[in-house]
């Protein structure tokens, strides 16, 4: 019988999400709380404790969780964590909360009330700290570290009930599953060994073969995307989707992928962010996260294989999923296909690199695709969502 890697740190999965039996009535009470607004980025974090990816926090870090976050990626009680997961607010806010009480954690945009916090702490916090040990870099044009520095000067701590999941489950039905779930399906599958492949774009050749040397040595992959708040220029969930199965359906065995959202937030902080994909992934029940170039980077912040090198640097039980790590992909003219710079012995202009940067320039300047760069079905449907952009 197939045996999944445990959830982090705890025997099951942990999600903070009020049983339904209890929500109308936990939400007509939380109406008469205090209401704190969140950010995008807190909202999502919610979202992730409501469904157990986050296992197994109880709610948003007190200080001495978040100090040991940040210096050594441990918790105070010893468990791995390589990224904060806090509530900041603005210092008038804080004043005006007492420890012990409970408040409303309200969407920013809709207002909708997401959880209730019990109110456990209050601290502030060395933002210079934080950005320089989670993004190493303080530079205010890293997307991280800009929110780091324009977040609100206290951080609350306390235990989470949440009380909504937000649109997710709604607008993606088919694609958005919990942990719990994505473990029942593999389990289902009789998979053991799955490898999850992080993304946030749609998938060109070079992704296409980085998940085929995952399905390779493992039983199956879990094409996990960002459902969350993206960066601008960043092709929408419902488009990534809908190429992601296009190119699952022409060009992948039937039964060895499976295609899946959930609503984390991009942090950008390269190393740091794989190991907290890693130990995401293990709560959704995945023995192995595949880790290419520049894994969560952004800019130049990142060597290319420093989100590889990481794996190597922390101890050995500090999580059960291992990264599978995989050298630069490209197309080889020489080869006649796509290689690996640890297979190809082949140079310069016999390699095409496939950058999605690229890729994206070309779409929407309405320049051809090469077949090398992407599958044919796979441009089809990018290219008649660029053609509706422009036409807006």
């Amino acid at each position: 019988m197939a045996k999944l890697v445990p959830p982090h740190g705890s025997d099951s999965v942990k999600p903070l999400l009020q049983p339904e039996t209890e929500r109308a009535a936990d939400l007509e009470r939380a109406r008469q709380l205090k209401t704190v607004p969140v950010t995008s980025r807190e909202a999502s974090d919610i979202f992730m404790l409501a469904m157990g990816a986050y296992t197994p926090l109880d709610g948003f870090m007190g200080h001495d969780d978040w100090r040991g976050c940040c210096t050594d990626m441990k918790l105070a009680n010893g468990l791995f964590w390589p990224i904060p997961v806090t509530l900041p607010v603005a210092k008038d806010i804080a004043d005006s909360i007492h420890i012990e009480e409970e408040v409303a954690l309200a969407d920013p945009d809709s207002g909708e009330i997401l959880a209730i916090l019990e109110v456990t702490e209050k601290y502030t916090i060395d933002r210079t700290l934080e950005c320089e040990h989670v993004y190493r870099t303080t530079d205010p044009e890293h997307p991280g570290v800009q929110k780091v520095m324009a977040q609100g000067e206290v951080n609350l701590a306390g235990r989470v009930r949440a009380l909504s999941e937000g649109e997710y489950p709604s607008k993606y039905p088919d694609l958005y599953l919990r942990p719990a779930e994505s473990r029942a399906v593999f389990l289902e599958k009789g998979w053991s060994r799955v490898a999850a492949f992080q993304t946030r774009n749609p998938m060109h050749r070079s992704h296409e073969h980085l998940a085929k040397i995952a399905a390779e040595v493992c039983d199956g992959v879990f094409i996990h995307q960002v459902l969350g708040k993206l960066k601008p220029g960043d092709i929408p969930a419902e488009v990534r989707t809908k190429a992601i199965q296009a190119m699952i359906d022409n060009y992948f065995r039937a039964g060895t992928v499976i295609q899946a959202g959930y609503p984390i937030e991009m942090r950008y902080a390269g190393p740091r962010e794989a190991l907290f994909h890693a130990l995401i992934r293990q709560n959704f029940g995945c023995s192995h996260l595949v880790v290419g170039r520049d894994h969560a980077g952004v800019g130049d912040y990142y060597g290319p294989f420093d989100a590889q090198h990481i794996f190597d640097e922390i101890p050995e039980d500090a999580l059960v999923t291992k990264p599978l790590k995989i050298d630069i992909t490209f197309y080889c003219k020489k080869c006649d296909g796509m290689a690996t710079a640890k297979t190809c012995p082949h140079e310069g202009d016999d390699r095409v690199t496939i950058s999605g940067t690229e890729q994206r320039r070309r779409l929407a300047a309405g320049e051809p695709i090469p077949p090398e760069f992407s599958r044919p079905e796979v441009v089809a449907i990018l290219q008649e969502f660029y053609a509706s952009q422009k036409a807006a």
